[in-house]
C-alpha cells in the first residue's frame, strides 16, 4: 500500500499490513526447536557450578518422564554452533539421562547482552555460593559498563570519583537487590586464591574476613593458608584486618602471619577431637564440626544397644 507524503511514496512493510498477533506468536515458536546437545558449547567462564547432587537426580528422572518443559536459553554463534545461556543443569540431566537433543529458545544476543541474561537467569536459584555471586557480578558489572560505552577498570574499590562506574553499580545494585559495598565485597572475593575461596564456599571462613583476605597477594594467602593448617584456626575479622594493614605498611611476613593466626580468640574453632583416621574417615561430611563427639557417642550406643540384645538372645 502507497501513502503519498508531498514528494515522497513510502511504502508499508509487508509484515505490518498481514502479521497478526498468532502470526507473530508463531514467529516467536520457531525460535524454539530441539538442537543436538552436541552442537551446544557452555558458556565460558560460566561461574555457577552444576551439582550432581540428589536435586539433580530428580531433575534427571522427571526429564526421563516428561522431556524438558522448560525450553534453555542459547544463541547462535558465528562459527554457527549454539552457546549455552541458561538452562546449564537442564542440559547436564539430558545427558546423564541418555538424551541427545535439548530443548532451546534461540536469542539473537550479543556477548555482552548474553553475560547480563545468563547471569539474571541463574540469580534466581535458591541456593548461590558466595564464590558464584562474586564471578558473577563482576563479570555482570563490566558487561554493563562495555555496554554503554565505558572503560572496564580494574579498580573495585568502593570509594572513587568515577561517576560512570558509580552509574554501572548503582543499577547494578538496584537490579539485584544488594546494596552497592555490598556487591564490591563480594566482587573482591574474586581475587582470593582457589583454596580459601573454596573455604568461603564451605562456610569454613565467614564472608567479612575473606574480603579483608582479599587484599593481600597469591603468595601472602599462600602463607596464610599454611598458618591456618598448622594451627587449625581461621581468621577473625579483626585479624583479617589487622593482616590487611601490616600489608598495606609492607611489613607482612610469613612471620607476623603465623604470630597473627596463633593469637588466642573467641571464636577459636575447636581442635579435632579425634586424630586417628580409622575413626575420622567413619565420621560422615555432613556431621556439622565440632559435633563429632555427639555422633561417636550415639554410634556407639546404638552398637552396644545391638549387642545387648544379641546377648539377651543366647541366654
Amino acid at each position: 500500500m502507497a501513502r503519498s507524503n508531498g514528494h515522497k511514496i513510502e511504502l508499508t512493510a509487508y509484515d505490518d499490513l498481514f502479521q497478526t498477533d498468532e502470526s507473530r506468536a508463531e514467529a516467536k515458536l520457531s525460535k524454539i526447536r530441539d538442537i543436538p546437545i552436541a552442537e551446544i558449547d557452555e558458556f565460558p567462564d560460566h561461574p555457577f557450578k552444576v551439582l550432581l547432587d540428589e536435586d539433580m537426580e530428580q531433575l534427571v528422572e522427571s526429564i526421563k518422564r516428561n522431556g524438558v518443559m522448560t525450553p534453555t536459553t542459547v544463541r547462535l554463534k558465528e562459527d554457527g554452533r549454539y552457546e549455552l545461556i541458561s538452562g546449564h543443569r537442564r542440559k547436564k540431566a539430558c545427558e546423564i539421562a541418555g538424551l541427545e537433543t535439548l530443548k532451546c529458545e534461540v536469542k539473537e544476543l550479543t556477548r555482552d547482552e548474553a553475560i547480563i541474561v545468563m547471569v539474571e537467569s541463574n540469580l534466581q536459584r535458591s541456593t548461590i555460593l558466595p564464590s558464584e555471586k562474586a564471578f558473577a557480578y563482576k563479570m555482570r558489572l563490566e558487561a554493563m559498563k562495555r555496554q554503554a560505552g565505558r572503560p572496564t577498570k580494574d579498580n573495585y574499590s568502593p570509594v572513587g570519583n568515577n561517576l560512570e562506574f558509580a552509574t554501572s553499580s548503582d543499577e547494578l545494585a538496584e537490579k539485584v537487590g544488594e546494596s552497592k559495598n555490598q556487591i564490591f565485597r563480594y566482587i573482591r572475593l574474586t581475587e582470593l586464591v582457589p583454596e580459601i575461596l573454596q573455604m568461603v564456599d564451605e562456610r569454613q571462613i565467614a564472608f567479612r574476613p575473606a574480603v579483608e583476605i582479599s587484599y593481600l597477594s597469591d603468595e601472602q594467602q599462600y602463607s596464610l593458608l599454611e598458618a591456618m593448617q598448622y594451627n587449625d584456626a581461621t581468621p577473625s575479622l579483626a585479624q583479617a584486618i589487622k593482616m590487611k594493614k601490616f600489608m598495606q605498611d609492607g611489613k607482612l611476613t610469613d612471620e607476623v602471619i603465623q604470630s597473627i593466626m596463633q593469637e588466642e580468640k573467641p571464636n577459636q574453632r575447636e581442635k579435632p577431637v579425634f586424630r586417628d583416621e580409622r575413626i575420622t574417615k567413619l565420621i560422615p561430611k555432613s556431621v556439622p564440626r565440632g559435633r563429632e563427639s555427639d555422633f561417636v557417642v550415639k554410634a556407639l550406643e546404638f552398637y552396644n544397644r545391638y549387642l545387648q540384645r544379641n546377648k539377651d538372645r543366647e541366654r
